[in-house]
Formats: C-alpha cells, structure tokens, sequence
C-alpha cells in the first residue's frame, strides 16, 4: 500500500493542479503534494522490503526514493517564490504556471515509478516519461531558445532512450537461455537469482546498448549535448531536480544491469566501460567549465564532471569505491539544486544569465551570495563537505587498485576546481557592473537546509546511516 500511495500522490496532484486556479492555491497544492510524498517515501525506507510481479523495495532503491522525495519537495518550497516572481513580472502566463506544477507533479511521479519499478519494460517507460515531462518544462517560457531547447532534449535522449529499450530487449532475450519466460523474465528480483544462467554473450551486448542509452540521460560525455541547453532555458527549479534527481535516476538503472553481468561468469567486466566514460566526462567538464558564460551552463557542465566521478566509483568497484559513488550521488544532488536555488535567486534579481551580469552577489544579495560562495565551495570538493569525503574515498580506492587512474582523477578533480573557482570570484567578489538594478528577491531557504545537511554529512555520518550505506555497496559487488 505504501509504493501505491508514493506513486497515487503525485499522479492524483498532476490532475489536480491542473485544474487548479491561481497562483497561491497552485504553490500550496504543489508543496503540499510534495511533502506527503516525501512522507510516505519516509515511510518506504524504513518499512520492510517487499516484492511483487510489478514493484519492489530493497536498500538500494530505499535510498534512492528518500533522495528523490526529499529534494522534490524543497523544490517545490523554492518554486512558489521563483514562480511569484515570474508571475509578478510577467514572465510567466497563469497557464504557465499551472501547467509547470502539474507536470512537476508528473516528473515527480515518472522518477519514483523508476525507482520503485521490479520489472525492466516498467522502468523503461517510467525514464522515457520523465523525459517527456522534463521537455515540457524545458520549453516552459515559450522563446525560440527555450524550444530549440527542449527539441535538442527530446531528440538526444529520445535516441538515446531507443537505445536503451533496445538493451532491454536484448536482456530479455539473454534470459531464455535459462528457460526463463514471461513476465518473471522481467522482475528485477528474478533476473538477479537466475543472472548465473543467462547467455553472456548476449548480456555483453545488451550492455553495451543500456550504457550508450541510459548514459545518454545521466550526461556522460560525448552523449551530453542536450544538458547545458536544458538547463539553461528552462526554469531554475527544473534545472535543480535535472541535476540532482534525474541523472540519478538514469545512473540508477545502468547500476541495475550492471548487477546482472556481475552475477555471470561469463559476462564481460563492465567496470573498463564505466570508468572509461566516468573518466572522460570528468576531464571534458572539468575543461569546459572555464569558458562558459551563462552561470546555468557553468553549473550544468559541473553536473557533468560529478556524474563522470559517480561513474568512476561504480566502475572501480568494491567496497570503498561503492560507498563513495552511494554517498556522492546523495551530496551532489543537494549540493547542486541548491547551488540553481542561489544562481536562480540572483538571475531573478538582474534579470540575467550572464555570469559578468551577476557580479558583487555577495556585497548586493549578502545572504544569497555566501549561500552561494560556500555551495560551490562545497561541490568544488573542498572539506569539510560531505562531497570532499566522498572524492577522498574515491581516490583512495582508486590508489589501491589503479595507481595510474587517481592520478588521473586527481588532475581532473583539480581542473574543475580551478574553472569554479574562476567563475565564483566574478560572480560574488568582483564589481557589481554599472547601472546594475537589483529587484528584490527573498533568500531561498532550501538553500541553506541542503548545504546544512551536506556540512552535516561531511562531519559525521551517523552509524545507521554508515551501515545502510554498507549494505548497498555489498549488493552493488
């Protein structure tokens, strides 16, 4: 009853709130639909673990569930103010508005049905809607820039998604090799018991297909082309829940089949693949954070760079390098949509994108500009953050089993930092240029609850929490 509840609550406000007049009611409907969502999510993590034909709990999407519940529903608390702008200012129709809450509501729902999904065609669907709900919202303002937006989204990752079915397909077929048919060839739960069995050959393939697909949507590099775009256009509480929740999502089915072909002997070695994507979507990032000069792009391509270190992790493998990767997945979906609530905050208040536009945030928005100055110090890797222990952990798992790749990862862990710290000190110690006009906006504050949480993480895990953390990396072998 409870996944039904976590699924049924979002999908009932989607309906709701489009239907809904008026802004207040819409942005009340929004955080409250939210809220008993991350209650019930609540609810799931510390239930029992259950499965049936069509859903399933288990610790690793326990964990995930919680994520995605709790930063939904801060999202929704910092889009009532950011949408109050956009309607005091007219930039935003009343329409707009109801139908940015209605879709959130469905992204909402899609992200949660991937999660919760116990068989592979289920999860499939549930990916390919949130990419149809996020390319609404990309396109929410309606400007040609904003469209040619949510095209260049809905065509890459529709490829990319096509792909990924593809896999799945293949997948399914590798599963008849163990006289294994039907609807039980597609539950998670029994394809991880009988994975022994499955034809390696074809696993091989099928992966090589869900890695190209779903790596599309979690913005490996070279399959990353639609996310700048994406998040630049779009509204900032969309980019938030783009990078903090999305891509985990995407990364979260690739660690699902990689779980399979761990279990087949005869399988290939996925971590290579892994690390090799993770490796390069780290570097290009890290080098393309110095020449971006809209500040969503800017931290867009930061996104990048941390799910290539993500990747990293679970190609490595093992114990250490599994919790790292658990435990940065958590700290930079934080970390980031809080960095979009402060940069949202502040384009608001200039009216721009333009990094050069924002200058002195931190003499003329004090309590948004040092929101700021310490989220990217704390997404940039710097202790005591929970991001830092996270890459510490990396790198020493990487030094104990590749000596050659943490050096590696270390000159793009310091390459990124450099082109962020760049950009940080323009944007809140520089000059405010001239003639600049600051509208009045109110600090965020999810902004400051994210980054209390990622501090708090960064300074003491609490044991619960560590063993949970444990477990799952077990799993992921």
């Amino acid at each position: 009853m409870t996944i039904l509840a976590l699924l049924g609550l979002p999908v009932a406000a989607a309906a709701l709130l489009a239907l809904l007049p008026g802004y207040r009611a819409g942005a009340a409907g929004n955080i409250a639909a939210s809220g008993l969502t991350f209650c019930v999510a609540i609810a799931v993590a510390l239930g029992e673990r259950t499965a049936d034909a069509l859903f399933f709990v288990d610790d690793l999407n326990a964990y995930l569930i919680l994520l995605t519940a709790f930063a939904g529903f801060t999202t929704s608390l910092y889009s009532a103010g950011y949408l109050g702008h956009e309607q005091r200012h007219r930039q935003l129709a009343p329409w707009q508005i109801r139908f940015y809450h209605a879709m959130f509501q469905a992204f909402m729902a899609t992200m949660l049905l991937a999660l919760t999904a116990n068989n592979i065609g289920l999860m499939w669907v549930a990916v390919e809607g949130a990419t149809l709900t996020t390319a609404l919202m990309v396109s929410l303002y309606r400007t040609k820039p904003a469209i040619e937006a949510a095209w260049k989204y809905f065509i890459l990752c529709g490829v990319g998604i096509a792909l990924a079915l593809f896999g799945t397909i293949l997948v399914y077929l590798a599963a008849q090799t163990a006289q294994f048919h039907g609807i039980e060839a597609m539950a998670w739960t029994e394809l991880q018991l009988r994975a022994p069995r499955f034809d390696g050959a074809i696993l091989d393939i099928a992966f090589v297909f869900l890695l190209i697909g779903y790596g599309t949507k979690a913005g490996l590099v070279p399959l990353h082309a639609w996310l700048p775009d994406a998040h630049a256009e779009g509204p900032t509480p969309i980019s938030a829940v783009l990078s903090g929740l999305l891509l985990n999502v995407a990364l979260y089915a690739l660690l699902r089949f990689k779980m399979l072909l761990g279990a087949n002997p005869q399988a290939l070695a996925t971590g290579p693949l892994m690390i090799a994507l993770g490796l390069l979507s780290l570097l290009v990032a890290g080098a393309a954070l110095y020449r971006r000069r809209d500040v969503k792009k800017l931290f867009s391509y930061s996104s990048i760079e941390h799910m290539g270190i993500v990747t990293l992790a679970f190609g490595i493998g093992g114990p250490v390098a599994n919790f790292a990767g658990l435990l940065h997945m958590a700290m930079h979906a934080l970390t980031k949509s809080a960095i979009f609530f402060a940069v949202g905050s502040l384009a608001q208040s200039r009216g721009s994108q333009e990094i050069r536009a924002l200058s002195g945030a931190v003499a003329r928005h004090p309590a948004i500009g040092w929101g700021l100055v310490v989220a990217v110090l704390a997404i940039a890797g710097l202790p005591p953050f929970g991001i830092f222990a996270a890459e510490f952990m990396l790198v020493t798992a990487a030094v104990e089993h590749m000596p050659w790749l943490a050096a590696a990862i270390v000159v793009g862990l310091l390459l990124a930092f450099g082109g962020l710290i760049r950009h940080l000190q323009s944007i809140a110690f520089a000059p405010a240029p001239e003639g600049a006009k600051d509208l009045r906006v109110a600090p965020p504050l999810p902004l400051y609850l994210h980054l209390a949480l990622v501090l708090a993480a960064g300074l003491y895990l609490p044991p619960p929490l560590v063993g949970w953390l444990r477990q799952i990396a077990g799993m992921l072998g």
